[in-house]
């Protein structure tokens, strides 16, 4: 089995450390340290002077922001784990919307305390460790290198005087080594460098809980959007071309009866058959929307509808009260999708439909006698109805082995308005 080692540390559990590229990534992460804490340095000296008449102050604070976000993305040279913004959304758009969310979330304040500590200590330090871990070593190795370009001696590393090869080479024998050495020390700083920066850069895990409860209720404010929408479109068919339709049919009837015989009233009968047809495909559109048995009798009633209307035999036993209605949306439809799709592709001869509530939760079981082999990501529709039921916490199981039987089990827990 492939272990895949994402940081320093990681590397640093393990055997060959001087064979991989973690050191030489930690080395580039400590390095590259300079490349943000020196300009950080210089605005931090210049936002601070402002600062004294009140105008940089939140400009000092806020540059705290935008450094983290390089950080973050510097910090994937030394740990393979992403880092993501802590930051929410605003709710509203503009400037002020986003820096009073901004100067309100313990995030900012956290990435300010990092951009002082990264502008006056860490860059520095980093660099510093760079240069004792590779630069002492390198130098002690161009020994050799310093004496040919002189010709009579050299001083290692500015300190230790050789006059000859043999005292140059041995000095360029032990820079080897002790890059060797110091290359696991370095590692092991870039390491807890990282873990610094992600400690006080990455989202906390209360953040992180926040974060996931605002998707999970935008989901749920978009779904309800969607059902009101699709109320809009079922109610306006309903109340608006259904109508028109129903008075287009009667106005063809009395035409047909008072026509004479002939090719007009051929003409006429032909399309006052065209425009019932249509009414009726237009019914059954609107029973598809949202049928009307789901919103007056509830659940149990619009199963025991699609049960009846479907064209294999289904043997019912629901017991269901009265629930949320998104809920009851929700299960109708997943229902549906399934008597939908045994009834075209399983080949089945019966379906058993079972739906009860108990405890605070629905359980709604599909089961047909087909040939089985179904699956959500397939294209049969179950995947988004999966992703709907995940709304309301609910859960959607398929069991299909080849050659059968097929079973569709969902399982939503809610609350039940009555008995």
């Amino acid at each position: 089995m492939t272990v895949v080692v994402r940081n320093p540390w990681q590397a640093l559990a393990r055997s060959g450390l001087l064979r991989g590229v973690w050191p030489w990534r930690s080395a580039g992460y400590l390095a590259s340290s300079v490349l943000t804490g020196l300009p950080a340095l210089v605005a931090l000296v210049v936002l601070a002077g402002f600062s004294l008449v009140l105008v940089g102050l939140p400009l000092l604070v806020l540059g705290g922001v935008s450094l983290a976000a390089v950080e973050r993305r510097r910090l994937g040279m030394a740990d393979d784990e992403p880092a993501p913004s802590p930051h929410r959304t605003p709710a509203e758009p503009g400037l002020a919307a986003w820096l009073r969310l901004r100067l309100a979330e313990q995030a900012t304040w956290r990435e300010f305390a990092y951009g002082l500590l990264h502008a006056l200590v860490l860059w520095p330090l980093d660099l510093l460790a760079v240069g004792v871990a590779i630069g002492l070593p390198l130098g002690m190795a161009a020994a050799p290198l310093q004496l040919a370009l002189d010709g009579h001696e050299a001083r290692v590393v500015k300190t230790v005087l050789v006059t000859g090869y043999p005292q140059a080479f041995a000095a360029a024998a032990a820079g080897a080594v002790l890059l060797a050495v110091l290359l696991y020390p370095l590692a092991a700083l870039a390491g807890a460098r990282a873990q610094l920066t992600r400690l006080l850069l990455a989202p906390r895990e209360g953040e992180l809980r926040d974060r996931l409860t605002e998707v999970t209720r935008s989901r749920a404010r978009l779904v309800a959007a969607f059902e009101a929408e699709r109320r809009r479109i079922e109610r306006d068919l309903h109340d608006g071309a259904q109508q028109r339709l129903v008075a287009l049919t009667m106005t063809l009837g009395l035409a047909r009866l008072d026509a004479p015989a002939g090719p007009q009233a051929d003409r006429l009968e032909a399309a006052h058959g065209e425009a019932g047809r249509v009414l009726t495909e237009l019914r059954e559109l609107i029973h598809g929307i949202h049928p009307q048995v789901l919103s007056d009798y509830g659940l149990g009633a619009a199963l025991a509808d699609a049960a009846d209307r479907s064209p294999v035999p289904v043997e019912a036993d629901l017991r269901l009260p009265r629930l949320d209605r998104s809920v009851e949306t929700a299960a109708y439809f997943a229902v549906n999708e399934a008597l939908a799709n045994a009834a075209k592709h399983s080949g089945a001869d019966r379906i058993r439909l079972d739906a009860r509530y108990g405890d605070g939760l629905l359980v709604i079981e599909v089961r047909d006698d087909g040939r089985g082999g179904a699956a959500a990501d397939k294209g049969t529709g179950l995947t988004g109805l999966a992703d709907r039921l995940a709304v309301l916490d609910g859960t959607l199981t398929i069991t299909s082995p080849t050659g059968g039987p097929t079973s569709l089990r969902v399982e939503i827990p809610c609350r039940a308005l009555c008995g």
